[in-house]
C-alpha cells in the first residue's frame, strides 16, 4: 500500500496539510495568548466599575472581585492619575511586564513560544488600553500558570482538529486521485501487458479513452509507438521468410554459376578477337555473382560477412560497373561519365565498393531509362586529409518524398514499380562495415547526387 502512487499520495497529503495546520498553529496560540491577556483586562476593568460607583467596598467583595477578573490588582489612569482600583496579595514578585498597546506579530509569536516552553507559575503585569476609551490605561497582575494551561488546552484541540482536517483532505484526495489518475494508469499498464502477449496483433494495439489531458498523451504516444512496433515485427517476419527463400535460391544458382564458370574457361581459348575481348568481362561477373550468392548464404546465417579492406584503385572497379552498365543501356541515349584522378585508390573491400557503385549507377539508369529522356551519370572521386569521397550525380527525375523518407529502408525506399528497395539499404550496410557512409547530397526535377565517403583513418581497417 505504501510502495504504491495511491498510498504515497495520501501519505503526502496528510503531511502537507499537517505542515500547513502547524504553520496556522503558530500564530493561532499567539493570538489566543493575545486575547486572554485582553479578556482579563476587561473583566478587570469591569470589576473596577464597582469602586467607581461606591468609592468603600468591603475587603470580601474586593477578593472576589479580583476572583472572578483571575488577576491580583487592578490600576487605572485617568486623567494622568494613576489610580490602584483593586487589589490583594501577590505570592510572588513581578517577574515580567507585558504591554499590549504595541507589540508587533513576531513579538506576539516569541512571547507565546517562551511561555509554552516555561513551566514554572510567574507573576506578570500586564497593560493595556481600556475598552470604550474609559481612561489612559489599565494594568493588572496575573499568574501566568493558568494561561499557559489554556493554551495548551487550546493548542491540543487546534491539533487534533487539525489531524481530523489532514486526514478528511487527504482521504478525498486520494479518492479523487484514484479514480482520475491511478485508475487511467492502471489502464494504460493493463493495456502494454494485454499487447505485449501478442505484439504482432493489431486488436491489442490501445485506443485512447482516458479524459485526463496527460494520460490521454500517453496513452496516444503508447498507440503511435506499438502501431509502429507492430509494423515493424511484421516486416520482419516478412524478412525472415524472404531470408530463407533467397537463402535456398542462391544456393542453387550458386551452383549453376559453378557450372557456367566452367564453361567461361573454355569461352576465354575461343579465337574469335569479340568473344576474347568479352570473356575476362563475362568471367568477372560471373564470379561476382558466385561471391554475392555465397555472400547472401552467410547472411542467411548470420549477417553481411566483413570487408576484407586493402587498396583498391578506383578506376578499375568503376571501369568493370561502367562496362556491365553500357550493355544494358544499348542504344538509349544515355551516357556515363568517370571524372576520377589517375592513381586514385581508396581503401575497402573491392567486391564491396563494386556492388555499392553499382547498386547506384543502376537505380540512376533505370530512373533516366523510365522518364524516357536522354541523360547522364557521372561519378567524380577526390580527397581530404581524413577521407576519400565518391559523388554520382545523375540528370534524372529526382526522387519522390516518400523515396526520400525511406531511401535506406528494404522494401520502402524504392522508385521503381516492383523494385524492392534492398539496393540502397544493403548498400548503406556495406559502407557501415567500412566506417564510411552514404548520403543523399541533393535530389530535384534536374538530377540527384549521392556521396559516399571512405575514412582514411587506421579505425576503419
Amino acid at each position: 500500500m505504501i510502495n504504491s502512487l495511491s498510498g504515497r499520495l495520501l501519505v503526502l497529503t496528510t503531511i502537507f496539510v499537517m505542515i500547513a495546520e502547524i504553520m496556522i498553529f503558530v500564530p493561532s496560540i499567539a493570538r489566543f495568548r493575545e486575547d486572554y491577556m485582553l479578556n482579563r483586562l476587561e473583566r478587570a476593568q469591569i470589576a473596577s466599575l464597582t469602586l467607581l460607583a461606591d468609592d468603600m467596598i468591603d475587603a470580601e467583595l474586593e477578593a472576589e472581585l479580583l476572583l472572578n477578573a483571575e488577576v491580583f490588582n487592578v490600576v487605572l489612569r485617568r486623567d494622568e492619575v494613576r489610580q490602584l482600583a483593586l487589589t490583594s496579595p501577590m505570592p510572588q514578585l513581578i517577574s515580567e511586564t507585558v504591554d499590549l498597546r504595541d507589540n508587533s506579530a513576531f513579538m506576539l509569536i516569541r512571547d507565546a513560544g517562551r511561555r509554552l516552553l516555561t513551566q514554572e507559575n510567574e507573576v506578570i503585569r500586564v497593560i493595556g488600553a481600556p475598552v470604550r476609551d474609559a481612561g489612559l490605561l489599565i494594568e493588572v497582575t496575573m499568574e501566568t500558570a493558568p494561561m499557559r494551561a489554556a493554551m495548551i488546552d487550546y493548542g491540543l484541540r487546534i491539533l487534533l482538529l487539525s489531524a481530523v482536517i489532514s486526514v478528511i483532505t487527504a482521504f478525498l484526495l486520494f479518492v479523487a486521485m484514484r479514480f482520475l489518475l491511478v485508475k487511467p494508469i492502471k489502464g494504460v499498464v493493463s493495456h502494454m501487458q494485454h499487447y505485449a502477449a501478442a505484439p504482432e496483433d493489431a486488436r491489442r494495439v490501445i485506443s485512447p479513452s482516458a479524459r485526463v489531458t496527460e494520460v490521454r498523451e500517453a496513452e496516444e504516444a503508447l498507440k503511435s509507438l506499438q502501431t509502429e512496433l507492430t509494423g515493424a515485427l511484421k516486416q520482419k517476419e516478412r524478412l525472415a521468410q524472404l531470408g530463407s527463400a533467397v537463402s535456398k535460391i542462391s544456393h542453387d544458382l550458386r551452383n549453376i554459376l559453378t557450372s557456367a564458370q566452367l564453361f567461361t574457361d573454355r569461352i576465354e581459348m575461343s579465337k574469335d578477337p569479340v568473344v576474347s575481348r568479352m570473356a575476362p568481362k563475362l568471367v568477372g561477373s560471373i564470379t561476382r555473382a558466385v561471391h554475392l550468392c555465397e555472400s547472401t548464404l552467410a547472411f542467411g546465417r548470420a549477417e553481411e560477412p566483413g570487408p576484407t579492406l586493402t587498396m583498391v584503385a578506383l578506376e578499375e572497379v568503376l571501369n568493370d560497373v561502367l562496362d556491365s552498365e553500357q550493355l544494358a543501356i544499348g542504344e538509349f541515349d544515355l551516357a556515363l561519365k568517370a571524372d576520377v584522378p589517375e592513381g586514385f585508390e581508396v581503401r575497402a573491400d573491392p567486391e564491396q565498393l563494386y556492388r555499392v557503385i553499382s547498386n547506384l549507377i543502376r537505380n540512376a539508369r533505370q530512373a533516366i531509362m523510365v522518364s524516357g529522356a536522354s541523360g547522364e551519370i557521372c561519378v567524380s572521386a577526390a580527397e581530404t586529409a581524413d577521407r576519400w569521397n565518391i559523388s554520382l550525380r545523375d540528370t534524372g527525375p529526382g526522387l519522390p518524398p516518400k523515396a526520400q523518407e525511406h531511401l535506406f529502408s528494404p522494401f520502402q525506399g524504392s522508385v521503381r514499380k516492383g523494385g524492392t528497395g534492398l539496393g540502397l539499404a544493403i548498400s548503406a550496410e556495406l559502407m557501415r562495415g567500412h566506417g564510411g557512409d552514404i548520403q543523399l547530397v541533393q535530389t530535384s526535377a534536374e538530377g540527384t547526387e549521392f556521396l559516399i565517403t571512405l575514412p582514411k583513418g587506421e579505425s576503419a581497417i
